[in-house]
């Protein structure tokens, strides 16, 4: 059921690196027209550090690990298509809908496609209020379940990171900070919160990734946390986090509604701030995923 593009499928023949990159930030996280131009972008990044960029959807049921110039610009351009977690996968096969991919969606089909390393932009995690809700991201289970390395900026401010670090070591998720001992926030690099593991080349992480095998833990995936080169300025993100916290009260906004209002009150509310950071961002993960896809050959 899996459809490879051209570039893919030489690269799977020639077992060459390929790194795989979600569809969710192109259709859903990056305003038309720049969301293309960024997708082409990053693509390019990957292949200038000897990796083959899989960028994965569904595209009228069919599910597709890297995509040819007209299907990435039907994703960037298209309305029909849909946010897709694990879960959903069966169900818009069969429906022959179209769908750009989550973290945990995209972990579980380059999984299937025997692809080892993910770039995407943050992770989701704990939500705030979860002990209420019990909202939480598919993403951690994914990571929990699925031998994939994802290559992130950590998890998103508004977010409860103290909870999705507990979470994390509770589903024996690797984490591994790259050249920092701090937890990035996506805006900010370092959320306040520390990472017991640091290291400082591409190769040691791709050394940490095929030791697991020996080791008999290599059913988990494992996170490498690499902070923005260029984070928010602080005071920036802490008047836009208690603005939109005390938004959400007035409002009575609750549960799994909280971080899309949240991430979109900052999208309009920070001069394009945020905008800016979460494209630097998968332009940085990018490249750090294809060096250690190339130094684990």
């Amino acid at each position: 059921m899996i459809h490879y593009s051209t570039e893919v499928a030489s690269a799977k023949k020639n077992g060459s690196p390929i790194v795989a990159l979600e569809s969710t930030i192109i259709s859903h996280g990056l305003p038309r027209p720049k969301n293309l131009a960024v997708a082409l972008e990053v693509e390019e990044i990957v292949r200038s550090e000897g990796a083959a960029p899989a960028t994965i959807a569904i595209i009228e049921g069919e599910i597709h690990v890297g995509l040819e110039a007209n299907e990435l610009e039907r994703v960037a351009n298209e309305e029909d298509f849909v946010k897709a977690s694990i879960r959903d996968l069966a169900i818009l096969a069969t429906k022959r809908k179209s769908a750009a991919t989550t973290v945990a969606a995209t972990s579980h089909i380059a999984h299937l496609a025997g692809i080892e390393f993910f770039a995407t932009g943050g992770l989701g995690g704990v939500h705030r209020g979860a002990s209420e809700s019990w909202d939480e991201s598919a993403d951690l289970l994914a990571l929990g379940n699925t031998p994939v390395l994802v290559v992130c900026a950590g998890v998103k401010s508004i977010l409860d990171i103290s909870a999705t670090l507990e979470r994390l070591e509770t589903l024996s998720v690797p984490l591994i900070g790259y050249k920092t001992s701090k937890f990035p926030g996506f805006y900010l690099q370092d959320s306040g919160y520390s990472i017991e593991h640091r290291v400082d080349t591409p190769r040691e992480i791709a050394d940490i990734w095929r030791t697991r095998i020996g080791l008999g833990v290599e059913k988990s995936g494992v996170v490498v946390a690499n902070p923005t080169p260029t984070p928010m300025e602080l005071g920036l993100h802490e008047r836009l986090l208690n603005e939109g916290l005390a938004q959400t009260k007035a409002r009575g906004i609750i549960g799994k509604e909280v971080t899309p209002f949240l991430l979109e009150f900052f999208h309009l509310n920070s001069g394009g701030e945020s905008l800016r950071v979460n494209v630097e961002i998968i332009k940085s993960n990018s490249r750090l995923a294809a060096q250690i896809a190339a130094a684990a050959r």
